[in-house]
């Protein structure tokens, strides 16, 4: 198959498969949270029937909305937009650095998961160890091999970098606010928070 005609890869195309894969059996709605080009929420939409995708930027939004259908697109601020319900998947792939409050973010990403559900988050921070510049060095091989073996495809969502954590950061917030979330560290400058919410306590 030739390149041109294969799926279409980047970074952040490459961990879509880890928040799919955590899609709790009984889950009937997902949010996608900076949705951008909206194939994270085509994704979800190919499982669950009630996919919402939200998103500050209006031109890449009319993108999504022009390439998939079946999904709800809001254009709006997830941190003040009223959605008056919550989700059992709460999805965020390459966007937590780009709010501005890394624990309010991850509180109010909390706040919108069902009881029950699962929030997902692959994002991106910033080195602050021998470890994590170890894992950037490894990253540029494999950025080079997969961009030539693979149909990379540049996406048009805005960019921020640096980001403004740095992993160890991320990690003890999330892990503060979030207990029993499960952190992993990937290549290609990624982590993953896992953090399924409990449900509702019965009245003792």
């Amino acid at each position: 198959m030739e390149r041109r005609s294969a799926p279409r890869w980047n970074h952040n195309l490459h961990y879509h498969r880890v928040v799919l894969q955590a899609i709790p059996r009984d889950a009937r709605s997902a949010l996608d949270v900076g949705t951008g080009n909206g194939m994270l929420a085509a994704g979800l939409r190919g499982t669950l029937a009630d996919v919402t995708g939200i998103d500050v930027d209006a031109d890449v939004l009319d993108s999504a909305a022009a390439e998939h259908t079946g999904i709800a697109w809001i254009l709006d601020d997830v941190m003040t937009h009223d959605f008056g319900r919550t989700f059992d998947v709460v999805a965020s792939v390459a966007t937590l650095h780009h709010l501005p409050e890394l624990e309010a973010a991850l509180r109010r990403l909390a706040e919108l998961t069902s009881p029950g559900g699962v929030l997902v988050i692959v994002g991106l921070a910033r080195d602050s160890t021998a470890g994590d510049r170890a894992r950037s060095l490894l990253g540029v091989v494999q950025h080079q091999w997969y961009s030539r073996t693979r149909n990379y495809w540049e996406h048009t969502a805005p960019t921020s970098w640096p980001p403004p954590h740095s992993y160890s950061e991320v990690r003890q917030t999330a892990a503060a606010l979030l207990p029993g979330a499960r952190w992993q560290r990937f290549a290609l400058w990624r982590y993953a928070l896992t953090w399924h919410r409990p449900e509702i306590e019965q009245a003792r």
